[in-house]
């Protein structure tokens, strides 16, 4: 038996196959003490994953959150969830019932479809973006509204071939989930390499036979002999702050934002702009961008300005620039405040604030480091980006071969729910 060619499927909205829990009480007849699975956005994965690891007592969301039953097919509504595909066929709910977020379309299939079947037809890449067309409300807040969702057209083969088309897709999913995540372990030990030769570098140098004493700095532990110590901030020249003016859109000088710094390099794709700025505060190359407000897994992140032919640049009032004294140059101090011990040593000093963290660029100042002559920064750099460019050219390899893999994946499942190819079943 195989699956029939999708133009002799008839079509149907999904509002008459499938119906809603909305007005569902029977969570009514349970004990507030009685623990439920919830399922806030994070908890739903982009390839259909769930962590249901989380419960509340029911009288803590039976009201205010959205009700939820094994066998229901869920819908992330919000940009960017909807976009990125975050939706999964709910099953494992503690005793069959949960709640979760309010940010979910939640589709409960009828008797004419197959919830696994459902569940592709959702993550078909024409549903999503189809469903991205129909968005409305403020940007950053934009919603797939309801009446899209329950008036898309669904092709509807029988219930077996619905089946067997489910059953192929499970199969050839999870194989090409498998080599994700084959593929991104790859890209995490590929990290940790990286990270690990750099920290050696400008922490130890490049020559394993000199000489060694101890720091006395716990982070640091033992440093080359001829190695001179300091605070942050007996190596620079200067520590400034940012402009606090609104940014817009368009205008002649672009401002850096704490959005723009990653992996020590300055991404301009979503930079902002003023028409100017005080020419004191305009960026030229050499200087470091240091992170001081944001959320606490992004506090103390440097970046280099290496200068920009498009633009004058500048930045936000949250960001700090720093210039390097003769002491020290700027991409061997990049790289240095980018490794794992200046991170941490920084979040530290970090002081919580709601939503973010505070770091006071004085007290960020008090950084234990040492430093190399500078002809040593030199070859420490050099090797750096030799090293760390070979690691790099395997990364752009790896995650290529990741997108490549997603792409087929998506292919695959839109190929299938719509009769595209020929799915074997079982008689």
């Amino acid at each position: 038996m195989s699956v029939a060619p999708s133009v002799s499927w008839p079509s149907k909205r999904l509002r008459f196959l499938t119906s809603r829990h909305g007005h569902d009480t029977s969570h009514v007849l349970l004990s507030d003490k009685t623990e439920v699975t919830f399922l806030p956005m994070e908890a739903i994965g982009e390839q259909g994953e769930l962590d249901l690891s989380r419960v509340r007592p029911i009288g803590e969301v039976r009201a205010g959150y959205t009700q939820i039953h094994d066998g229901d097919v869920v819908v992330a509504k919000i940009t960017p969830c909807f976009e990125n595909g975050k939706g999964a066929l709910v099953r494992g709910l503690l005793g069959g019932i949960g709640f979760g977020t309010t940010e979910l379309h939640v589709l409960t299939p009828g008797l004419g479809i197959d919830g696994r079947y459902l569940y592709y037809v959702t993550v078909d890449p024409r549903f999503r973006r189809l469903g991205e067309s129909f968005m409305t409300g403020a940007a950053g807040q934009q919603r797939v509204p309801e009446d899209f969702v329950r008036d898309y057209s669904v092709p509807l083969p029988p219930l077996p071939q619905q089946r067997a088309i489910a059953d192929y897709l499970d199969r050839e999913t999870a194989r090409i989930d498998a080599l994700v995540a084959a593929k991104e372990r790859v890209l995490a030990l590929l990290a940790e390499k990286r990270r690990a030769l750099t920290t050696r570098a400008v922490t130890r140098g490049l020559d394993s036979g000199v000489p060694l004493r101890d720091s006395g700095i716990p982070w640091l532990g033992e440093i080359p002999a001829h190695w001179t110590q300091c605070h942050l901030k007996r190596a620079l020249a200067g520590v400034d702050y940012g402009i606090s003016e609104s940014v817009g859109t368009s205008g002649a000088i672009a401002v850096l934002r704490m959005g723009d710094i990653r992996e020590g390099e300055i991404d301009y794709s979503s930079v902002g702009f003023v028409d100017a700025v005080d020419e004191s505060l305009l960026l030229r190359p050499g200087d470091l961008v240091f992170n001081r407000t944001n959320s606490l897994d992004q506090i103390a992140k440097v970046a280099l300005f290496r200068g920009n032919t498009d633009y004058p640049v500048s930045f936000a009032s949250y960001l700090v620039r720093f210039r390097c004294g003769p002491r020290v140059i700027p991409e061997f101090l990049n790289w240095l405040l980018n490794s794992a011990f200046p991170l941490a040593w920084g979040r530290a000093q970090a002081l919580p604030a709601i939503g973010q963290a505070n770091l006071n660029p004085n007290r960020y100042g008090y950084l234990p480091i040492a430093l190399p002559p500078v002809p040593e920064q030199h070859k420490v750099v050099e090797f750096i980006a030799s090293s760390t460019s070979r690691l790099d050219a395997m990364r752009m390899a790896t995650e290529r071969t990741i997108q490549l893999l997603k792409e087929r994946r998506s292919a695959l499942i839109a190929a299938a729910v719509t009769g595209q190819i020929e799915v074997e079943a079982a008689t």
